[in-house]
């Protein structure tokens, strides 16, 4: 082997421990990978001051207050108002809030301050309790409808219906009519009440009352009016809660409201609240005495023709028994000026 061949080989020898050398001088440079520790996340710490009253649902202009409106949580102590009502004080007392009247709208969860509820025989509280461009009607009871009443309390919502007798114009027994005359009224106070009595021990006391005041749009309240004049009785019929929601499909599918265009979820939610909430005038529906006994007339009692009176005369009544009965055949005989109508068959 030649010189050349040998410092060739040694060369090739020293290049490879060199690049050996700092091939293991970097990773053995390289630090570790440590673990870092992700900082968990923490939830706030729940408020640990006194408990205030709370709205537990949206609370508009309005609203009657009852058992479920309202709730007590626990409240930063910073953030107390004097307006506030706070638990274990005598004004903060839920039982002397039922029947109240939100003036001022009330959000989930917001609490609920003194200015912003009025309580029955302050000034303003109808008018608060009021929806916009609505009346008040007071609408008396009788008999036993006072002591069915008892079970109605303000917030609800009920049926207005009328009992007549129409005499008609002729003998026999007058015709029972019984009607739905208006649906879907909420009451806003029985008597001069606008909360549910209770005793001692929390119980509902049921009391009969002697009116009910109910809300109406202006042209319900003037029909109200009216039907108190007709000389029959008034009843008043609870209604169901799930009425309203069957009522607004089929408002709907008649067109009598308009959806509002596009995805609008508030204006959607606006629109089935008020349309729930709208009283109206009942259908045309009616019961009469026949309807529920066979010894009950089902027609208005026509007025007979005098025995004495003769067909034709001023005041007596058309072939057929009683005004506006259909007639049949008649004979014309003129003597003068006097015109009298004999039936085909009868005796001139």
């Amino acid at each position: 082997m030649d010189a050349r061949k040998i410092i060739l080989l040694v060369g090739a020898l020293i290049i490879a421990a060199v690049t050996a050398f700092v091939a293991r001088s970097l990773v053995l440079g390289q630090a570790a990978p440590t673990a870092q520790a992700v900082p968990a996340v923490i939830a706030p710490p729940a408020p640990t001051g006194p408990e205030v009253m709370v709205a537990t649902r949206a609370l508009p202009v309005g609203t009657i207050l009852d058992q479920t409106s309202v709730t007590f949580k626990p409240w930063p102590s910073e953030l107390i108002d004097k307006a506030y009502f706070v638990k274990d004080r005598p004004e903060s007392n839920i039982k002397n809030l039922l029947g109240t009247v939100v003036r001022v709208a009330i959000t989930a969860g917001q609490p609920v301050t003194q200015g912003a509820l009025v309580k029955p025989g302050d000034r303003g509280f109808l008018a608060a309790a009021l929806g916009p461009g609505m009346r008040a009607v007071t609408v008396p009871l009788q008999g036993q409808q006072q002591q069915v009443a008892g079970f109605i309390f303000p917030g609800d919502r009920i049926d207005l219906i009328l009992n007549q007798r129409v005499a008609g114009g002729g003998d026999g027994p007058p015709l029972n009519v019984t009607e739905t005359v208006m649906r879907n009224l909420r009451v806003l106070a029985t008597d001069s009440h606008t909360d549910q009595a209770q005793d001692d021990k929390g119980n509902t006391v049921v009391r009969p009352y002697n009116s009910v005041t109910v809300e109406a749009t202006p042209k319900l309240a003037e029909k109200i009016v009216a039907i108190q004049n007709l000389g029959g009785s008034l009843s008043v019929a609870l209604r169901s809660i799930a009425d309203n929601a069957s009522e607004l499909e089929e408002k709907i599918a008649s067109g009598a409201i308009n959806v509002p265009d596009g995805l609008d979820a508030k204006a959607e939610q606006a629109m089935m609240k008020r349309a729930e909430g709208e009283p109206v005038a009942a259908k045309n529906s009616y019961v009469t005495g026949a309807d529920v006994s066979r010894f009950q007339r089902a027609t208005v009692p026509g007025k007979t023709a005098s025995a004495d009176a003769p067909t034709g005369a001023p005041g007596a009544a058309p072939a057929g028994g009683y005004p506006g009965a259909p007639r049949g055949p008649v004979v014309r005989i003129a003597r003068g000026n006097n015109v009298t109508e004999v039936p085909v068959g009868g005796k001139n």
